[in-house]
C-alpha cells in the first residue's frame, strides 16, 4: 500500500535554528493521526512541509508518492485562524467555493457542478441552510465548520487541520470532533491539537513534535501529555497492540 505521507530523515531549520530534526515516519491512507507538542515545537512547520509551502533542509518527503508541491491536489487544509474583515461581502457558499479556485476556468465562473459540490460540502458540515448568509455573521463554531467545508469541497484524500477547535467553546469543540468522526476512514486526517484529552477517542496514533518526532499510540500518551504538559524524557507505557 502506498503511504499517504512519508518522512525519511527530514531536517528543517529557520536561519540555522533547527525546528525539525531527523524526522522519519509514515502515515497510511485512511489513518487519523493527532499532532501534539509545545508551542514552538514545530507542529505548524510540520504541516507546511507536508503542504509543500516549506522545503526540508535535508531528507525526503513524499505525499501519495509525489513531492509535496506536486501533491497539493490531494490536500485539504483548515487553518488555525483566518484573518477576515467581517464587513467583507462574501456569502458562506462563496467562501466554500474558494476551495475550488485552483480549478476555476479561464473565463472566471464556477460551473453548476462546482456549486452543487459546495452545497454538498455545506450539507456535510451541517450548514446547508446558511449558504446565503454573510460569512462574517457566523458564530465561531459555524465559521469553523464553514472552513472545514471549504477544505472538503475538492474531495481531498488528505485533510490537514491546525487546531480546528481553538477559541471555541466545549459544545462547539464536540460538534467539530463529531464531524471529524464521520469523516474518519473516508480520508487520511492529520490534526494539530492542544486538547488531546478531547480527541483521544478519535486518533489512532499521535505524533509528538519537539524538534524530534516521537510516535505513540493513544494508550502510550502519558498523563502529563493529556494535561498539556510536555517533558523529556518521554514516558512510554507498554505497547497495547496498537499500530507501531
Amino acid at each position: 500500500m502506498k503511504e499517504a505521507i512519508k518522512f525519511d530523515h527530514v531536517n528543517f531549520a529557520y536561519q540555522e535554528a533547527p525546528i525539525i530534526a531527523d524526522a522519519s515516519f509514515t502515515v497510511v491512507p485512511g489513518e487519523f493521526v493527532g499532532i501534539i507538542g509545545p508551542n514552538g515545537g514545530g507542529k505548524t512547520t510540520l504541516l507546511r512541509l507536508i503542504m509543500g509551502f516549506l522545503a526540508p533542509s535535508s531528507g525526503l518527503i513524499q505525499v501519495y508518492g509525489a513531492t509535496p508541491s506536486h501533491a497539493q491536489k490531494h490536500l485539504g487544509y483548515v487553518p488555525q485562524t483566518i484573518r477576515f474583515d467581517k464587513q467583507f461581502p462574501i456569502s458562506v457558499l462563496e467562501l466554500v467555493l474558494g476551495g475550488l479556485l485552483s480549478r476555476l476556468p479561464w473565463y472566471g465562473f464556477f460551473s453548476k457542478q462546482d456549486v452543487e459540490k459546495a452545497r454538498q460540502s455545506l450539507e456535510t458540515v451541517g450548514l446547508a441552510d446558511m449558504e446565503k448568509r454573510p460569512f462574517g455573521t457566523l458564530s465561531g463554531g459555524q465559521a469553523q465548520r464553514a472552513l472545514i467545508a471549504r477544505a472538503l469541497v475538492g474531495d481531498p484524500e488528505l485533510l490537514l487541520l491546525d487546531e480546528p477547535t481553538a477559541n471555541v467553546d466545549t459544545r462547539v469543540e464536540m460538534e467539530v470532533y463529531e464531524l471529524l468522526k464521520r469523516l474518519q476512514g473516508k480520508m487520511t486526517i492529520l490534526m494539530v491539537t492542544h486538547n488531546l484529552n478531547a480527541a483521544i477517542g478519535l486518533v489512532e496514533r499521535v505524533l509528538c513534535v519537539q524538534k524530534q518526532i516521537t510516535i505513540l499510540s493513544p494508550k502510550q500518551v502519558c498523563e502529563h501529555f493529556t494535561l498539556g504538559l510536555y517533558h523529556a524524557p518521554l514516558i512510554k507505557l507498554p505497547s497495547s497492540g496498537a499500530k507501531p
